[in-house]
């Protein structure tokens, strides 16, 4: 073996960074067959995951070889490797030139396609290989991906099988396979697929983690959480694999470990990994800028900023303002329960609403009075996010408004392209997106305080009252409900917490069950989520020495009867990160007091905005010892507990959280004044609605 050669190989063996170019060059120049064993030396290094170097070779054998499609074919491998993608399709290039009867250089080319997000580019590139050779499954299943994030579930199914014909063994397709059943929300077979693709790799991350999605689609948390660790275990660093770990656990009220889980999370973000979705993060987390900064990473990475459309100035004279409202929600979910009536008192004089539908129709009485709402109601459930933000730009939108943030079913990589000139966050994510392609956040005063708004990327606009919208129609079952329908005592305090269970933190229970200690009559009456939820409440009430009989739990119902049930309770705890929202404007419009404690982000301030609004600050306690006093007082005082709901039933039809006509109007004023600074020319910029 040449001299040069072996002094290459020490070079490469004593450091994995040194990048012998000379030493490579002179070897080239010495005699023709170093050019091959240099070759083989590249792959090898390519195979150690030693990428630099393996690209240095072939890098500088691309100067001998000019004319060999190997040398560019590995160096777009390489790149691709390094997630230098649009490196790669530079030399896939070159090599597809040189031989264009390669079908394993457009099938490469279309899989960094995928990962640049140029699918529609990909499914010609893979078109070009399956011509080329239709017997590669990789070619068939690198298709079916793309055509999965275009959207195109069954075009992708027939994809994948043709992969799987052709190669039963193929993990991956397998598992995608089991994406586009779950996207289809046809559970059963997409969990049924991920199985089969660890049967044939027990190893295989991605299987693991959309197994972990599924079985969270179907409640079962304490399952969705084995599988999210098993994939962290074979991945430490699987994006935000961590807190879709602990959010699984928080659903299952399953606390053994979190605390030690989210203190990781926590060191991870202040370190800018990728550890958490803002979304679950939110649900155990009270520092605003931990919380700004999960979302701007998330954000960052996911779904980073790509304009594609440009907007002059807004000049027109007499025409209406279009608006665009955006949610995967336009059915009998909470986002829509708050804020169907908004929808139904716009100024359709000065305004066009136009609703961008990324969920499905539940065929509800509710579905059908939003529709009725709006100018126009458009499905965007199957579009790409290129095919929706160049409609929602075609429709001219002049204002739209993202009504689900990291929340329910988003749609993020449409607003990151910019399709309108002016973007707002609000209602369905109650935090920043922690991106500049949002403009507005709207809020209130309580909700962010002054000295909170450097946490949030978004400029906000502050409504004069309370931020949230509600619905003044929500009917409320009038018969009357006895409390042993839903096992509960006909004497003895009902406390109540309808929140979801992710927002139930062992700090709270603690309280919760220092107060059935002392009240012994008491009990505590929870919405059953799911079975693991219960289960562990069970287990924990009985660790802190409280019957696991006096937690009760109340089934899933209509919203009316819902609301008419809340007459069996006496008073609802709230909970602290995140407080109750929704759940918190049911209780008060059914008549039942909620007591809050405030807390240090939005999310654990939302409900201390709606009983300001109310002016019933004797529910609002600043700490959490006072939290838990005025629970006691109120559940052993029954006089100052009847005091407080009478003037809940008084303030509740003549305070502004529930005077939708006067949000509709505060929301408009909102518009306008984004539309008028954008009309001016000036960019976006803090708006005081007070």
């Amino acid at each position: 073996m040449s001299q040069l050669i072996l002094k290459i190989l020490e070079a490469l063996r004593e450091d994995i960074h040194v990048l012998p170019k000379d030493h490579i060059r002179e070897a080239a120049n010495e005699k023709p067959e170093n050019l091959d064993v240099l070759f083989d030396i590249g792959i090898e290094c390519a195979q150690n995951n030693r990428l630099e170097q393996a690209f240095c070779i072939f890098n500088e054998l691309a100067l001998f070889k000019k004319g060999d499609p190997r040398i560019f074919y590995n160096l777009g491998l390489i790149s691709s490797l390094m997630n230098e993608h649009q490196q790669a399709l530079k030399f896939y290039e070159f090599a597809q030139n040189l031989d264009p009867l390669d079908p394993a250089i457009p099938i490469n080319s279309g899989a960094s396609l995928n990962e640049l997000k140029q699918y529609e580019k990909a499914i010609a590139s893979l078109n070009r290989a399956i011509a080329l050779n239709p017997n590669i499954a990789e070619a068939w299943s690198n298709k079916g991906t793309a055509l999965n994030e275009l959207k195109r579930y069954e075009e992708a199914l027939s994809n994948y099988d043709k992969a799987l014909t052709l190669n039963p063994q193929h993990v991956e397709a397998w598992s995608n396979k089991g994406v586009s059943y779950a996207e289809l929300r046809r559970y059963e077979e997409a969990l049924a697929h991920y199985d089969k693709a660890l049967e044939l790799n027990p190893q295989y991350v991605e299987a693991w983690s959309n197994k972990g999605t599924v079985l969270s689609e179907l409640k079962l948390y304490e399952a969705a959480a084995k599988s999210f660790h098993q994939a962290l275990i074979l991945n430490p660093d699987l994006p935000s694999g961590k807190g879709i770990l602990l959010h699984a656990k928080m659903l299952a009220c399953d606390w053994q470990g979190v605390d030690a889980l989210y203190q990781s999370i926590c060191q991870d973000i202040t370190e800018n990994k990728k550890s958490a979705d803002p979304f679950g993060f939110q649900g155990i987390c009270g520092d605003e800028y931990l919380l700004q900064k999960c979302a701007e990473i998330f954000s960052h990475n996911k779904f980073p900023s790509s304009p594609q459309f440009k907007f002059e100035r807004l000049k027109r004279d007499g025409g209406k303002i279009r608006i665009g409202y955006l949610c995967g929600e336009f059915r009998e979910q909470a986002t829509a329960i708050l804020m169907t009536e908004v929808w139904e008192l716009h100024d359709k004089s000065q305004f066009e609403i136009l609703a961008f539908d990324n969920g499905w129709d539940d065929k509800s009485l509710r579905r059908k009075r939003i529709e009725k709402a709006f100018n126009e109601f458009i499905d965007i459930s199957r579009l790409s996010d290129d095919e929706a933000a160049s409609l929602i730009a075609d429709k001219k939108i002049d204002i739209l408004v993202n009504l689900n943030g990291f929340f329910g079913k988003p749609r993020q990589g449409i607003f990151a392209k910019k399709p309108s000139p002016i973007q707002v966050n609000y209602l369905g994510f109650p935090g920043t997106i922690g991106s500049t392609y949002m403009d507005y956040l709207i809020a209130d005063k309580v909700v962010i305080p002054e000295e909170s708004r450097q946490y949030y990327t978004e400029k906000i606009v502050h409504l004069p009252h309370c931020y949230q919208a509600n619905d003044s129609k929500r009917q409320i079952d009038g018969r009357s409900y006895a409390k042993k329908e839903f096992g509960l005592p006909e004497e003895g305090f009902v406390f109540c917490c309808f929140n979801n269970s992710y927002k139930i933190l062992p700090q709270m229970f603690d309280i919760w069950m220092r107060l059935l200690r002392a009240l012994p009559t008491s009990v505590l009456w929870l919405i059953e989520d799911n079975p693991d939820a219960t289960r562990h409440l069970k287990q924990e009430a009985q660790a802190r020495g409280v019957d696991a009989a006096r937690i009760i739990f109340a089934k899933r119902v209509p919203l009316s009867e819902h609301l008419g049930r809340h007459q069996c309770a006496d008073l609802f705890l709230d909970t602290l990160p995140y407080n109750a929202h929704t759940t918190a404007s049911d209780a008060l419009w059914a008549g039942l007091p909620v007591l809050t404690c405030t807390g240090t982000s939005f999310a654990g301030r939302v409900a201390t905005s709606m009983l300001t609004a109310l002016d019933l600050p004797e529910l609002i306690s600043a700490n959490i010892a006072e939290y838990e006093s005025l629970a006691y007082q109120l559940a052993s005082q029954p006089e100052k507990l009847q005091q407080i709901k009478a003037k809940l039933a008084k303030n509740r039809l003549n305070s502004p959280l529930f005077n939708t006509n006067l949000m509709a109007k505060d929301l408009e004023g909102a518009y306008l004044a984004m539309y008028k600074r954008f009309q001016e020319g000036s960019p976006p910029e803090y708006i005081n609605l007070n």
